[in-house]
């Protein structure tokens, strides 16, 4: 019992524990320095980044809209075929009609013979699968 009470009233003891804490406060703040300067690095990142997305965004919009202004382009060509067969020939036959409209993709609307492109596909015979099918276009 005695030697607790001379290693609590210790100077050694006391050394010890005030150099412990001292070494926990120093090796805290040391960490949260280090801790507070990497998120400091982390937050300017993000705010460089979210600037120059944005910039990108306006920039974007701006070449969106003068485009737009500037002419129509075909960006899509979407077929609606009538036919009462299989589905796997119906798939192909839009498949094949897509493949021969594909060359007006990106042209410019005013651009395009509508006329021309209507004469190429109306009344067309198609082969498929040793059958032949007759295109016709409705208005």
């Amino acid at each position: 019992m005695r030697f607790f009470h001379f290693l609590l009233h210790s100077k050694y003891f006391h050394t010890f524990w005030i150099g412990t804490t001292i070494g926990i406060l120093i090796g805290s703040a040391t960490f949260s320095v280090l801790v507070s300067y990497r998120m400091e690095q982390y937050h300017h990142t993000i705010r460089q980044l979210e600037a120059l997305n944005e910039d990108k965004d306006s920039r974007l919009r701006k070449l969106e809209e003068s485009i737009n202004q500037a002419k129509f382009v075909l960006k899509r060509i979407e077929i609606f075929l009538e036919y009462e067969g299989d589905e796997l020939n119906k798939i192909a036959l839009e498949k094949t009609l897509k493949e021969k409209l594909n060359t007006l993709l990106g042209k410019e609307v005013g651009n395009i013979d509508v006329d021309l492109v209507t004469e190429v596909i109306d009344k067309r015979i198609m082969k498929l699968q040793d059958k032949e099918y007759r295109i016709k276009l409705k208005n």
